[in-house]
C-alpha cells in the first residue's frame, strides 16, 4: 500500500528500534531518565532556547503552550488554518478558556500587517484582550508552505510593541529548515515557545517537545501533568526522537523533491483543476469539476494508493520516510494513466 494520507502513518526503520531498545531509562516525573533529559537538552540547544520538555503528542504541546501564555478569557490569534484553531479539539477554549481571532491569508500564513489589524484594543473591556499570537511552519492546510525569516521578525517586533506572547507550531519545522536552509536558533530569537514534532516528517512513534525561555518555561512541567501528560519510563520514545535528530533530518530533501515531481505530473493532467505550490513535502491540489472526488479516491486506493482529502474539495499527499523511490515511480505513472 502506498499510503500518502499523511507522514504521520510511518513506522520506525530498524535502526530506530534498535537505538529504541538499548535506551537507558529512569522515572521522567521525577527528572530521571537521562534519554529524555537528552533529547530535551539537544532540542533546546538547537533551537537556542533556556528550556524544553518532552510531551507526548504535539497537540499537548501547543495546548501547554497556549495555557503558558494566556489567562481564561483572553484571545489568541492565528490563521484560519491553523492546528491549534482546526485540529485540536477546541482545547483552547476547553483547557486555557481562550477564543481565536481568525485570520485569512496565504497558503496558511499571516502577516505582522494582518496582526496588528487583528490586535483587540487593550482598554475596550468589552472585547477579549488580546494575549498571544500563534503561527504554523510549515503550514499543514496550507499544503507545506514556508514562512520567511523576516516576516516572523516582523510579528515578533510587532509581539514586543504590544506586549503580546508568540507561539511557533513547528510540527513540520525541520522541513521548513531543511527546505529553506535556515539556522534554527534565528527561530529561537524570535519566539518564546516553539514546538517540535518528531512523529510525521521525523519518523519516530510519538513525541514533541516543546522549547523556550527559562521564565516561560518554569511552569511547563506543572501544566503538563494537568494535561495527563506525567510519563514514567519514556525514554525509549525519546531515544526515537534522537534517533530521528541523528538521521532523518537531511533525507527530509527526498521527500520534498518527490512531492515537486507529484505536484509537477498532476498540473499535467486533464482531470486536476489546479495544484497549490509545493515547497516541502505537502501536495494539495483539486479535481476537474467533472471529476467525483470520492471516485477518484477509491479508483487510487483500488490501486493500493491512499491519499487525504482536507474538505472543500482539497485533496492532499504528503510524502515520507516511508514513500519508496519504487513507490514514487508507481505513483507517478498512475497518476499519469488516470482517464487515459
Amino acid at each position: 500500500m502506498i499510503d500518502l494520507r499523511s507522514d504521520t502513518v510511518t513506522k520506525p526503520t530498524s535502526g530506530m528500534l534498535e537505538f529504541i531498545s538499548n535506551a537507558q531509562v529512569g522515572d521522567d516525573v521525577y527528572g530521571e531518565d537521562p534519554t529524555v533529559n537528552e533529547l530535551q537538552r539537544r532540542v533546546a540547544e538547537l533551537f537556542g532556547m533556556d528550556r524544553a520538555l518532552f510531551f507526548p503528542t504535539g497537540t499537548m504541546a501547543n495546548q501547554a503552550a497556549v495555557k503558558l501564555h494566556t489567562q481564561p478569557g483572553e484571545q489568541l490569534i492565528c490563521h484560519e488554518y491553523s492546528h491549534v484553531y482546526n485540529y485540536e479539539g477546541g482545547g483552547v477554549s476547553f483547557n486555557s478558556g481562550v477564543s481565536c481571532k481568525l485570520i485569512g491569508g496565504d497558503r496558511g500564513m499571516i502577516t505582522a500587517s494582518e496582526v496588528e489589524q487583528a490586535i483587540n484594543p487593550p482598554d475596550f473591556y468589552h472585547s477579549p484582550l488580546t494575549s498571544l499570537v500563534c503561527v504554523e511552519n510549515t503550514t499543514n492546510k496550507g499544503g507545506g508552505a514556508c514562512y520567511e525569516l523576516d516576516e516572523l521578525q516582523r510579528i515578533r517586533d510587532l509581539c514586543d510593541r504590544q506586549g503580546l506572547r508568540y507561539h511557533l507550531d513547528g510540527a513540520r519545522i525541520m522541513n521548513a529548515l531543511v527546505a529553506k536552509n535556515e539556522d534554527p536558533t534565528r527561530y529561537g530569537r524570535i519566539f518564546d515557545t516553539i514546538s517540535v514534532c518528531f512523529s510525521k516528517g521525523l519518523g519516530a512513534p510519538l513525541g514533541t517537545v516543546l522549547a523556550g525561555k527559562q521564565e516561560v518555561m518554569e511552569k511547563a512541567m506543572r501544566i503538563r501533568k494537568v494535561l495527563g501528560g506525567g510519563m514514567r519510563q519514556i525514554g525509549y520514545m525519546a531515544a526515537a526522537g534522537l534517533y530521528a535528530l541523528d538521521h532523518h533530518i537531511e533525507r527530509l530533501a527526498e521527500d520534498h523533491q518527490r512531492a515537486l515531481e507529484i505536484a509537477l505530473v498532476l498540473k499535467g493532467q486533464s482531470y486536476v483543476k489546479e495544484v497549490e505550490p509545493t515547497e516541502t513535502n505537502i501536495v494539495i491540489f483539486y479535481l476537474d469539476d467533472h471529476i467525483d472526488e470520492t471516485k477518484f479516491m477509491k479508483d487510487l486506493e483500488q490501486k493500493n494508493v491512499k491519499i487525504g482529502s482536507m474538505g472543500q474539495g482539497k485533496l492532499r499527499m504528503v510524502t515520507h520516510l516511508d514513500y519508496s523511490q519504487d513507490m514514487h515511480e508507481t505513483l507517478l505513472e498512475l497518476l499519469g494513466d488516470y482517464g487515459a
